[in-house]
């Protein structure tokens, strides 16, 4: 299989069109024809990512988040006057390496959908984009499952994703109707309101936003960016596994790491 096979297949299976206009999907840097030898996942395209999938002897690296969604304005070794993504990209054109991307595109499939919703023990019974048409793909999910309490919620989380999440609302609170979005809230906290969302789980959102939407009645339940979607590696080594690479030639790499807090009694 050649780096535009895998590429082709993987844009069938998340489609471009399914993608925001903004976004950087596909093929980033590489050669097309180059055999697939070996691939690694990872959430994140970054320069450590494509230095680890090197040492792993991967010649491709699948990630979820592209390498850059603006091109940098320069290529280089390193150093502090270019964007990370300019020696991410060097430094993966040096090594051979091909690195493809799926990013919203992904984030609408039903995949993403439904592994988000399983983390949670809950049933998805449409998208948060376009709740009145489940078929249709879209981003984020609403929810159904046994009514618990916000702080229960809130311990499903903590373990679920390996985080500790930042809340804003009542413990005691009866949560029924749960939205889940990936990434960033951006302006689907409205979407949330609209489809009565008790909750809303996300991997981050502004102060302001958050405070809002708890005065509303939507409370908030903020995983960090990369928590939240650290699962859709899952779903790409199952897709780069379905498209013809036998599993001993696929590796993962993380989970991303790249932030830390510490918690009220651990300063006591």
């Amino acid at each position: 299989m050649r780096v535009s096979d895998l590429n082709e297949y993987l844009l069938g299976r998340f489609p471009a069109d399914h993608a925001e206009p903004w976004d950087h999907i596909g093929l980033a840097c590489g050669v097309p024809c180059d055999p697939v030898d070996r691939v690694a996942v990872a959430l994140d395209a970054s320069d450590a990512s494509i230095k680890a999938a090197a040492k792993l002897g991967a010649n491709v690296l699948v990630t979820h988040h592209p390498v850059y969604i603006k091109a940098p304005d320069a290529f280089v070794s390193d150093g502090t006057s270019y964007p990370s993504s300019s020696f991410a990209i060097f430094h993966a054109i040096e090594r051979g390496m091909s690195v493809l991307s799926y990013h919203t595109n992904l984030d609408r499939s039903h995949e993403a959908r439904r592994v988000l919703a399983d983390k949670l023990g809950l049933r998805p019974v449409s998208s948060l984009e376009f709740p009145d048409d489940p078929e249709r793909c879209g981003l984020g999910s609403v929810c159904e499952g046994e009514p618990v309490s916000l702080d229960e919620l809130v311990t499903r989380c903590a373990l679920a994703f390996h985080t500790d999440p930042r809340v804003w609302g009542d413990p005691n609170r009866r949560i029924e109707r749960i939205a889940i979005l990936g990434g960033s809230l951006g302006d689907f906290g409205e979407a949330a309101l609209r489809c009565g969302a008790d909750v809303i789980v996300t991997g981050e959102a502004g102060y302001h936003v958050a405070q809002d939407l708890h005065a509303r009645g939507c409370d908030v339940i903020l995983l960090g960016h990369d928590r939240s979607e650290e699962p859709f590696t899952a779903i790409l080594m199952d897709a780069v596994h379905c498209a013809g690479i036998h599993k001993d030639r696929i590796c993962r790499i993380g989970p991303s790491r790249q932030w830390w807090t510490r918690t009220e009694q651990e300063q006591l």
